[in-house]
């Protein structure tokens, strides 16, 4: 089997995305940024992995994904994977962002969040597909689309956050919503698609019921993307009246 072709195959719906985006800021963050905000998704998959293995410890007394019940499925998906993933994501754009001086536009809280957010899933993505190496064409069929861009999804809601809180009002909401809101979707994303093991008689209502979920949070996340474009672009419009010679 060629390896590149499913490492390819891995990476693909994260190269679209990122480049989807990229193309949708009117104003491009520098290449080397971008890169540094990807890599460091990348790099917060190390202490995301030992912690998740402790906290399923923990709660469980097993390494393992525990969803044998409603509640350990739960749990699962919301401490276990939603809540360190959304946590580390956010630590990675705080680092982006820090002292930046590129970060002056409400769209570029969601591109930078978004790039570490696909870094993130960049890895994860493939140690799914190297993992189920016998049925790697199903898995990465169905994880390019519906994990990863969910991922893409997760970081566009901790990144219009992150500009609201940063550059439209400095909130207790808007600052609780950076990271509630992608632990949410992330969370009832992972308790929809872990239900499926519960029963035979269950998965195929639960990957509808994911399917839908899907193309809502999208279609939701979208708008909230198109807010801050418009919002930059108001903004650049009245700098430019200001700007006007006098006649």
């Amino acid at each position: 089997m060629n390896i590149l072709l499913i490492l390819g195959s891995a990476l693909l719906p994260a190269v679209l995305l990122l480049l989807f985006i990229y193309h949708k800021d009117s104003k491009p963050e520098p290449a080397k940024l971008l890169m540094k905000a990807f890599f460091l998704g990348v790099l917060v998959t190390i202490p995301i992995i030992f912690l998740e293995l402790g906290i399923s410890y923990l709660l469980f007394g097993t390494s393992d994904i525990v969803t044998n019940s409603i509640g350990s499925t739960v749990l699962t998906a919301f401490v276990t994977a939603a809540l360190p993933e959304e946590l580390f994501k956010l630590v990675g754009l705080r680092k982006v962002t820090m002292n930046n001086p590129y970060f002056d536009e409400h769209f570029d809280g969601i591109v930078y969040a978004v790039f570490v957010s696909l870094g993130f899933a960049s890895v994860e993505n493939v140690l799914y597909v190297f993992g189920e190496y016998e049925e790697w064409v199903s898995v990465a069929v169905a994880r390019g689309l519906l994990a990863v861009p969910g991922h893409y999804a997760f970081g566009i809601l901790m990144g219009y956050f992150y500009s609201m809180y940063y550059f439209v009002e400095r909130s207790t909401r808007n600052r609780i919503m950076i990271l509630a809101a992608p632990i949410l979707a992330h969370g009832v994303y992972d308790t929809i698609a872990f239900s499926s093991s519960l029963s035979p008689e269950w998965s195929g209502p639960a990957a509808i019921i994911l399917i839908v979920f899907c193309l809502w949070m999208h279609r939701f996340c979208k708008r909230r993307l198109d807010k801050h474009l418009l919002r930059d672009k108001d903004f650049a419009n009245f700098g430019l009246q200001n700007n006007q010679p006098e006649l």
